[in-house]
């Protein structure tokens, strides 16, 4: 049999595993992406992106970083599959009371978050949008149009011969010291992106992946003009032509991909408790986000094999993660730089390697 001669095969093609694919093209490494396009929550994400965890008014880990690398990213992208898909704007955080408006104006006092918190309220009246207590203006923000973005990468792989659309066989997967083969494939590395699937992977058993289910409304709502995306407990995002996203729950019990009644009236209820005009649902949506207890990534080198790789637990914010964490793999992997310890996998026991 004629074998498929790759530096890389990476397993699974949401924002991860896109995010790695592009890194190795950058660095003109060879490689072929596996997807089974199943339990991809990239694809039902709300896709927003900010610096700021807006529940406790806190900058995000290494936000700069990361906002540096996907400003960068993302619009390459655009060009190179000629999609829009990468949208900056405004983000307006409903405030609630005086307490609230006074926790805001703290928190934009503060060196780490005075760039992207603005200390001045705004009292913009929406139609329709019940905001006595005006918002507070978050900057650097955005939302990433997975829907367009994905499909359009999974194309562009497809016609270079470098996409597999098949579930990835475990035990088709044999190694060695110098190297990976799967089917007809021979690698120097392999590196599994593939999300809350992680779970059946016995390359990386016992680590803590927890997955946490989101569902997410496409409504439209006539007569809401607004061109910023706003936080209210929900969020909403305008998308345009009347049409708006809302989002999300959080399930860390139900780890299924069914859209529940629970969820959607969770949202409605959200949505009317500062909104008082008609809207229709367009779509229901849900998936299971691959979450980590301790919030942060897994990232690292299977203790099966020196030449195994696993990039995962991105949470709620990999829009901006994914192409930082790409680069931070691929420079363990390359260049032998070491990961940080609330990276790496090896923070948890059973994969600590002695030193």
């Amino acid at each position: 049999m004629l074998l498929f001669m790759v530096d890389y095969i990476v397993v699974g093609c949401g924002l991860a595993g896109m995010a790695f694919a592009e890194t190795l093209a950058k660095h003109n490494k060879t490689f072929v992406v596996i997807d089974g396009e199943k339990r991809s929550s990239s694809l039902i994400a709300g896709g927003m992106y900010n610096p700021v965890v807006l529940k406790r008014f806190t900058d995000v880990w290494r936000i700069k970083e990361q906002l540096l690398i996907a400003e960068e990213f993302y619009p390459a992208l655009e060009d190179k599959l000629g999609v829009s898909c990468w949208y900056p704007m405004p983000l307006l955080r409903r405030l609630a009371s005086i307490e609230e408006q006074n926790n805001w104006f703290h928190a934009s006092d503060k060196p780490n978050l005075v760039e992207f918190l603005n200390n001045e309220l705004s009292k913009e009246k929406v139609n329709g949008v019940d905001a006595p207590f005006g918002y507070g203006e978050v900057f650097s923000t955005g939302y990433l149009d997975t829907n367009d973005l994905i499909p359009a990468y999974r194309k562009y792989l497809a016609n270079k011969n470098s996409y597999r659309l098949e579930e990835f066989d475990y035990e088709a997967l044999s190694y060695n010291e110098d190297g990976v083969d799967y089917k007809d494939i021979t690698a120097k590395n392999i590196v599994f992106a593939e999300g809350f699937g992680l779970l059946k992977n016995p390359f990386f058993e016992g680590l803590p992946l927890d997955g946490t289910k989101g569902e997410l409304l496409l409504i439209r709502i006539p007569g809401l003009k607004i061109n910023a995306m706003l936080k209210a407990g929900v969020f909403l995002i305008p998308i345009g032509h009347e049409m708006f996203k809302l989002g999300a729950t959080y399930n860390w019990e139900d780890k299924t991909d069914r859209p529940t009644l629970e969820g959607k009236e969770e949202l409605i209820e959200g949505l009317k408790s500062f909104m008082h005009l008609d809207f229709e649902i367009v779509e229901h949506i849900a998936g299971v986000r691959p979450t980590v207890k301790d919030r942060r990534p897994l990232l690292g080198r299977s203790m099966v094999s020196d030449r195994i790789f696993v990039l995962n637990g991105l949470g709620t914010r990999g829009v901006l993660l994914a192409p930082y964490l790409a680069e931070k793999l691929f420079e363990f992997i390359e260049e032998n730089k070491e990961l940080e310890d609330n990276l790496s996998i090896h923070r948890y026991k059973k994969f600590k390697i002695k030193k």
